[in-house]
């Protein structure tokens, strides 16, 4: 069923590492949504610069970036695309308050937040092992520690935008990825309704 005002719905993913943002855009792929990666953006703008690709630079870049432009830019460039495609889209992984708000103001926009106990996200990136990924679980908690709370809206604060979603969008993924996927497809049908 589509939105009622015919607009496209772009969804927002925010989380902590490892809690399971990749499994929900996959599930929202699966159902024809387009999705946009703040990571590949990120990527792509570090690789400009002639930067290592790693966590560090990541922040650095796009606290740079939100610093330089807007504290919403990175969202509001990937918005950009998201309308441009006509489809109804996913907006992964945003992790400033100030992104979180951009894309509020416009209109049709849910936030999706997910979360997990500490050492089941651990285990998860261990698994996952991309560049970013291969750390010891003290440095997991060092770079989970960093990047929950700042004061400045320009900067990474994975606390405030979790509490940004509703509660009835926040979810809660210590179990299978199939109670993450009913989770998901709840949330889907209130918005679609």
């Amino acid at each position: 069923m589509a939105p009622t005002n015919d607009r496209k719905i772009i969804i927002g993913i925010t989380g902590t590492l490892g809690a399971g943002k990749g499994t929900v855009v996959d599930y929202l792929v699966a159902r024809d949504f387009r999705h946009f990666s703040v990571r590949e953006f990120l990527v792509e703008e570090i690789k400009k610069r002639g930067l290592p690709v790693n966590r560090d630079t990541m922040v650095a870049v796009g606290n740079d970036l939100r610093r330089e432009h807007s504290h919403g830019y990175i969202a509001e460039e990937l918005h950009k695309q998201a309308v441009a495609s006509g489809k109804n889209s996913v907006i992964e992984s945003l992790r400033a308050v100030g992104e979180v708000r951009a894309l509020r103001a416009r209109g049709n926009f849910h936030l999706f937040a997910v979360d997990a106990d500490p050492k089941v996200r651990y285990g998860r990136i261990a698994l996952r092992g991309t560049e970013t990924d291969r750390i010891s679980f003290d440095e997991f908690l060092a770079n989970d520690q960093r990047e929950m709370q700042s004061d400045d809206p320009a900067k990474q604060n994975l606390s405030k935008c979790i509490e940004e979603a509703e509660p009835r969008f926040r979810f809660v993924n210590n179990d299978s990825i199939e109670e993450l996927h009913q989770k998901v497809e709840g949330a889907i049908k209130t918005i679609l309704v």
